[in-house]
C-alpha cells in the first residue's frame, strides 16, 4: 500500500529475525493483534462485496443519465466511484494475506500483486482526497456564483480536471512501485513491505502534509466561506428552488468530505506517529497501541470506499430519482420482453395447431 499499509508489517513470531536494516520488518513476538487473522479477512471481505456492488450501482445509475439529465458534480461523482471499485478488487489479496498472518504467499506473481495493490491504494487515496476539494471548490462557485470564473465550470474543464487529478494521483504513487517488495524470510515465508528509509519516512510525512492536511485546509476554508454566504443570503430575490438545489448539492458533498475525512483522519494520525517514532527513536518495534491503532484505522479508511454510495442513496434526491426511473426502465422493459415471449409461443402454437394436420400428412408418408 505505499505508505498506506504498515500494519501489515507487523506478524507474530516468537523466534529472533535478522534482515535488512533498509527494510521494516520489526521483531515483536506479539505485534499481531489476538484474532485479527479472523477479524481482519473478515472485514475485507465485507469491503469488498458492498464496495463492488455499491459503487457498480452508482456507476450504472449516474453514467445512464446522459447529457440531458447530468449534473456537473455527477462527472467528479463518477471518478470517485471508479477509484474506491478499482481500489476494493485488491481487498482479496490483503484478506488473503491477513488470513495467513499476512504472509505473502502468492507465487512467482507475488512481487508484482504486491507492488500493484499497493499502488492501486495510494493512488486511490490521493485522488479520493483531490476529486473532494474539487468538488468543494465547484460548490463554492455553484452557490456564490463567480460570474468571472463560470467557464471554470463548464463540462470540458470539469472533464480536464478530472484528467488532471487522475495523471497527479498515478504520478505520486509511484513510489509504491519503487520501494514496495516481497520480502524471504529466513523460513521461507514472503511479506509485502515497504523499504524503509530516513529519506522514505520524511517524504511520507511531506506527503501526508500535501495530499491530507493542505487539501482538508482548502475544503474547510470552501465550506466556511459557503456557510457564512449561505447565512448572509437566506433568503434570495432570485430562484428560490434554484437555491433549494444548490443547497441540496451542498449538504450531500459536505456529508462524503465528512465521511472521508472522518475515515482517514485516524489512520494519518497513526501514521505520522509511527514516523516520528521511527525518526526519533529508530525504534523497529513500536508499542502495542501504536500498532493497534494502525491496524483499526487503516479498516476504517478502507471502509470510506463503500460509504459514498450510502450517502447518495439516502440523502441524494436526484440520484434517488435516476435509480428509480433506471429501476422501472428496466422493470418494464422485462415486462415488455416477457409479453414478446408470451405472443411468440402462443403465435407458435397456433401456427403448430393450423398446419397440424399437414404436417401429420408429411409426418405419416415419411413413414410409409
Amino acid at each position: 500500500m505505499g505508505s498506506d499499509g504498515d500494519y501489515f508489517y507487523y506478524y507474530e513470531n516468537e523466534t529472533n529475525l535478522t534482515f535488512n536494516d533498509s527494510f521494516h520488518l520489526p521483531v515483536c513476538s506479539d505485534s499481531n493483534l489476538h484474532g485479527s487473522h479472523i477479524f481482519l479477512p473478515l472485514l475485507y471481505y465485507i469491503i469488498f462485496f458492498t464496495g463492488f456492488l455499491g459503487n457498480l450501482f452508482v456507476i450504472s445509475v449516474v453514467g445512464a443519465k446522459g447529457k440531458r439529465n447530468a449534473r456537473l458534480v455527477d462527472t467528479f461523482v463518477v471518478n470517485l466511484a471508479v477509484a474506491d471499485l478499482v481500489f476494493v478488487f485488491t481487498l482479496p489479496l490483503w484478506a488473503i494475506s491477513a488470513s495467513q498472518n499476512n504472509h505473502w504467499n502468492f507465487g512467482n506473481a507475488g512481487d508484482s500483486l504486491c507492488k500493484l495493490s499497493s499502488y492501486i491504494i495510494a493512488v486511490n487515496r490521493f485522488s479520493n482526497i483531490f476529486f473532494l476539494t474539487c468538488m468543494s471548490i465547484d460548490r463554492y462557485m455553484a452557490v456564490v456564483n463567480l460570474m468571472d470564473l463560470r467557464y471554470l465550470r463548464s463540462s470540458l474543464c470539469i472533464r480536464v480536471t478530472c484528467a488532471a487529478v487522475w495523471f497527479i494521483s498515478l504520478l505520486l504513487g509511484i513510489p509504491s512501485l519503487v520501494f514496495r517488495k516481497v520480502i524471504v524470510q529466513d523460513d521461507d515465508m514472503s511479506y509485502c513491505v515497504e523499504e524503509s528509509t530516513t529519506f522514505l519516512r520524511v517524504m511520507n510525512l511531506l506527503m501526508a502534509l500535501l495530499t491530507f492536511v493542505f487539501p482538508v485546509l482548502i475544503i474547510v476554508l470552501c465550506y466556511g466561506t459557503l456557510i457564512m454566504h449561505l447565512n448572509k443570503h437566506c433568503v434570495t430575490a432570485g430562484n428560490p428552488r434554484a437555491e433549494a438545489r444548490r443547497r441540496h448539492s451542498l449538504k450531500m458533498v459536505l456529508c462524503i468530505i465528512v465521511a472521508f475525512v472522518v475515515s482517514w483522519l485516524p489512520f494519518n494520525i497513526f501514521k505520522t506517529i509511527t514516523i516520528v517514532w521511527e525518526l526519533v527513536w529508530d525504534k523497529s518495534c513500536q508499542p502495542l497501541w501504536q500498532r493497534a491503532g494502525l491496524v483499526l484505522s487503516c479498516c476504517l479508511a478502507f471502509f470510506n470506499s463503500c460509504v459514498n454510495p450510502a450517502i447518495y442513496f439516502f440523502l441524494d434526491h436526484h440520484f434517488k430519482r435516476r435509480a428509480k426511473y433506471m429501476y422501472n426502465t428496466c422493470l418494464r422493459t422485462s415486462k415488455i420482453q416477457h409479453s414478446y415471449n408470451s405472443s411468440a409461443s402462443f403465435t407458435n402454437a397456433g401456427t403448430s395447431e393450423s398446419y397440424g394436420t399437414t404436417g401429420g400428412r408429411t409426418q405419416l408418408q415419411m413413414f410409409v
